[in-house]
């Protein structure tokens, strides 16, 4: 085999031919159907799918990552205006002319550069990996419907209105060469015609105008099968995945969660496609809501050993034996009152919750150095506040009597949630 033909016959073959057309013939944002910029109903109308899923799309990978805002952004830099000879960013360099303003277009790119930073530095490279699959599956479907001629309508047809030659003199008296005069035409018969048979005489009805046939009624469109499919094997799986849960480590409420939005974001592709699969939207945006709470719950490492994964935690040791080296949950509440202790020793305690509260009660005359930490919500520890993301506070209290007796040494923290300290 040749060498060009394995070119050809290579999966990327003509990659930059298709980048070149795609350039060429980039989608354009139309006025009618937009939501902000147009940019999802241009990709839409381009390739002639379904905008929805487009919005969708670009919305979940927005949430989980940056990368669907991102695109968005470059979108409105530059898909031009349906309207416009260029889009903004182009023309603000001077290769054609556009509606948006030269500083709007400087606000976009200084947008665009904060989605990128957030889209590249975001935790797990879930940006990364979102804007490698838009990209891709934008490559791939103008690869596959970039021949597809846009739906837009045609433009109105011009009317040409009479005009006159320039120069000519609308006062002027115009010069008309008489008509003689015409006979009148003949409504009767001749004379020499008496039965009236002369052609001209014939007076035949005319013939009644053929009426239409009926046209018959539109078929009913065939209602797509693809929802009903898609929700079953949605179902079938979460419900498999739900069973085998407990026996699986790694198997925890967010994967079950993606594993089920990913049978539902193809189920919506293939429905796009195909014609239907609009009501998984309903089910889509709930499931996208939850997995960024699970996610934002177990984002980044646990910094304890697992304790359960939901629920509440309550404890009131009595002694420092009975203290715990940590108490930790996924979801829910940690509750710890160490005001039973006895006033001397030394209690070393760590205590995490990725989505709820931490709640610790020390005792009022003990030597006390915490440290609070909370990824999204607020800290208070021993009266120092904050309340903001990445909320961090490390301070040491020895009580009302000062330095001596018991030593407390706490470290609390939330992914998501409050964190706090105080005297009983």
């Amino acid at each position: 085999m040749s060498g060009t033909q394995r070119q050809q016959d290579h999966p990327l073959a003509g990659a930059e031919d298709t980048l070149k057309d795609f350039w060429t013939n980039r989608p354009r944002r139309p006025r009618r159907g937009r939501k902000i910029a147009g940019v999802a109903a241009a990709i839409a109308n381009r390739y002639q799918i379904d905008p929805v899923l487009v919005r969708v799309l670009l919305v979940v990978s927005a949430i989980f990552g940056g990368a669907g805002l991102m695109i968005y952004i470059a979108g409105w830099l530059f898909f031009p205006d349906e309207r416009d000879q260029e889009a903004p960013l182009p023309a603000l360099v001077g290769r054609g002319r556009s509606s948006t303003g030269w500083f709007f277009t400087l606000f976009l790119c200084a947008v665009l550069f904060g989605a990128s930073i957030w889209t590249f530095n975001g935790e797990g490279g879930a940006g990364i990996v979102g804007l490698a699959l838009l990209l891709t599956g934008l490559f791939l479907l103008h690869r596959g419907r970039g021949s597809l001629a846009p739906r837009t309508p045609p433009p109105p047809p011009l009317v040409t209105q009479p005009t006159m030659p320039l120069g000519t003199d609308m006062n002027a008296q115009t010069s008309q060469q008489p008509v003689p005069p015409q006979p009148d035409e003949r409504t009767g018969p001749p004379a020499w015609d008496p039965l009236g048979a002369a052609p001209f005489a014939w007076d035949l009805p005319d013939p009644a105008p053929a009426q239409p046939e009926p046209q018959p009624p539109a078929p009913r469109r065939r209602r797509s099968a693809i929802g009903g499919i898609t929700l079953g094997a949605a179902l079938a799986v979460g419900g498999a995945c739900a069973l085998v849960a407990p026996h699986v480590s790694w198997l925890t409420p967010g994967h079950i969660i993606g594993i089920v939005l990913a049978i539902v974001g193809l189920g919506m592709v293939g429905g796009s496609l195909m014609g239907g699969g609009r009501g998984l939207i309903g089910l889509a945006v709930p499931l996208a809501l939850a997995g960024f709470v699970f996610t934002t719950a177990t984002s980044g490492p646990v910094p304890y050993d697992s304790g359960q994964d939901w629920g509440t935690i309550t404890s009131r040791p009595t002694s420092v034996a009975m203290v715990a080296p940590n108490y930790s949950v996924g979801g829910g509440t940690v509750e710890l009152d160490l005001t039973a202790l006895p006033n001397t020793g030394e209690v070393h305690t760590s205590l995490y919750a990725g989505l709820g509260n931490v709640s610790v009660l020390v005792p009022a005359n003990a030597d006390v150095d915490v440290t609070c930490d909370a990824g999204l919500g607020s800290v208070d520890c021993l009266g120092v506040e904050q309340n903001k993301t990445d909320a961090h506070v490390n301070t040491v209290d020895n009580g009302t009597d000062g330095a001596g007796g018991l030593k407390i040494y706490l470290d609390a923290r939330v992914n998501s949630g409050t964190v706090e300290v105080r005297r009983g």
